[in-house]
């Protein structure tokens, strides 16, 4: 009897259910390393605000969502202290957000634990399954990039 190919619905669901057991995985650690306070969304935004810092319109547009709506998640980054508001020296107009050390430090945090995460998905599936995997992937997500509009794509 043939094997029958699973259903097309399934192969982005268990996209969905990789992704998100990973993310949950890191937020349970950040949770315990200080970053009680950091939720999926903020990790989008901070990676969007990047090293070099950016203004609220280039984070909104990074993030596929309004100027107002990024304004927002700012606003909550700088309560919890990851980010700061300064002056542009290049445009005394303009605000950059920057990452303050809390918000480098769980950015740094996150990409150790993600190396973590990954080294127990090779120890669970094995390294030639893992590495087929991201080559497989990368093979069939286009080039631009990774798009860090997550939160606005599913608003």
């Amino acid at each position: 009897m043939p094997a029958v190919d699973p259903p097309g619905y399934e192969l982005p669901l268990l996209l969905f259910a990789g992704f998100r057991s990973l993310i949950d995985a890191l937020h349970a650690e950040l949770s315990e390393r200080g970053h009680p306070e950091v939720r999926p969304a903020h990790g989008f935004a901070l990676q969007a605000i990047g090293p070099a810092g950016a203004s609220a319109s280039e984070i909104g547009r990074r993030l596929g969502v309004s100027k107002q709506a990024a304004g927002k998640t700012v606003d909550r980054l700088a309560v919890l202290g990851y980010v700061e508001r300064a002056g542009d020296p290049a445009d005394a107009r303009r605000k950059l957000i920057r990452l303050t050390p809390r918000g480098l430090d769980v950015l740094s945090l996150s990409a150790e634990i993600f190396d973590r995460l990954r080294a127990g998905w090779v120890e669970q599936l094995g390294a030639p399954n893992v590495a087929a995997m991201e080559s497989s992937l990368r093979t069939v997500v286009p080039a631009a990039g990774y798009p860090l509009d997550v939160p606005g794509w599913f608003g």
